[in-house]
């Protein structure tokens, strides 16, 4: 079966590799959607925490099931999956939260992904598709990290949100903070990232952190109070320290963004504050029923996200140019034959 691989950073060859062959508590999956995400784009450059190479990328993906012995799916059925391959016995899975499993391993990112026609999961792992066609089911995935992200946070109905950074994970941030009843403010350095947000996303109120002052803005938005949740989603350190400034009295901060640096915290504005800041990972099986639901009701338009199309054959040519803030990329979307 075709395969592309990413060798090293920067170089991405296409290969031929056998198809997977059947084992117990696994099922093989047809590739037909493949989502490019930011997990993807900083393994190619170099910049991705907890990779190693060479490495078969893809993790947002849509697929045809094709046999295995996972009850109640039927070959032919669109499906997609968690791509999170937890061992099931450590202290978080036991706690109910395989999202953060002591021994993770992520498809394409610790473990060889869905770059490929054909790809070996985990049945337990398996998600019906519900009715929704490939190209949403690909999308699952990288909202299901928004959705958890505010999940965390605790968004209750008329409480201003902030999400700093506009990429895919921000939106579908600002999308599930919406749909919880939140009053959303979304910060961003890109106006037509922000303009997207107005547009596409109906988001209230917008911010351009380089063109306007970030705290006296919020201020005026908030009545002077501020945002009783930042959630980051940009993964930018400079960003994430920024943000313990934006932070209402009692509010919490939820990182959905993963750098390597450290953060710098003023202890007496954080502690005057009783504020509260959470890491947030992945997501659970209930943040992908959660998406799906949303998807199937018309709260959220999937098909709002992809800005880019291109065939399997094409992605090698392609994928550098994503990495350009010109190239106005929100979400590339891979279709495999």
């Amino acid at each position: 079966m075709k395969t592309l691989v990413c060798i090293t950073p920067g170089q991405l060859d296409y290969t031929t590799t056998a198809i997977p062959e059947l084992k117990e508590g696994f099922s093989l999956l047809k590739i037909k959607r493949i989502g490019i995400c930011g997990t993807d784009l900083h393994a190619f450059e170099g910049t991705q925490p907890f990779f190693s190479y060479p490495r078969i990328l893809g993790h947002e993906l849509a697929a045809e099931y094709v046999q295995g012995d996972a009850p109640g799916f039927a070959p032919g059925e669109a499906v997609t999956f968690i791509p999170y391959f937890n061992c099931g016995k450590c202290v978080a899975c036991r706690m109910g939260k395989p999202n953060c499993c002591a021994k993770m391993n992520v498809c394409g990112v610790h473990v060889d992904g869905g770059m490929r026609e054909y790809l070996l999961v985990p049945s337990n792992l398996l998600l019906h598709g519900e009715g929704l066609n490939f190209d949403e089911l690909a999308l699952v995935e990288p909202l299901a990290i928004g959705a958890h992200g505010v999940r965390r946070a605790g968004v209750t109905p008329g409480e201003f949100v902030l999400v700093v950074g506009a990429g895919p994970i921000g939106l579908g941030a600002m999308e599930f903070a919406r749909i919880a009843g939140g009053k959303v403010i979304a910060l961003d350095i890109n106006n037509n990232r922000l303009a997207f947000c107005k547009e596409k996303l109906k988001v209230s109120f917008t911010i351009n952190g380089l063109e306007e002052n970030v705290v006296e803005r919020l201020q005026e938005i908030t009545n002077g109070e501020m945002p009783t949740v930042v959630i980051d989603a940009t993964g930018n350190l400079r960003a994430i320290n920024a943000g313990f400034d934006y932070m209402a009295h009692g509010a919490r901060y939820v990182l959905i963004g993963l750098q390597k640096g450290e953060l710098v915290i003023a202890h007496p504005e954080f502690h005057k504050r009783e504020a509260t800041l959470m890491s947030s990972r992945n997501a659970t099986h209930e943040d992908f029923s959660h998406v799906i639901a949303s998807m199937k009701k018309g709260l959220v338009n999937p098909e709002t996200y992809i800005t880019h199309r291109v065939t399997f054959d094409q992605v090698k040519d392609h994928f550098a140019s994503w990495l350009k803030p010109e190239t106005g990329v929100i979400k590339a979307m891979v279709s495999v034959a």
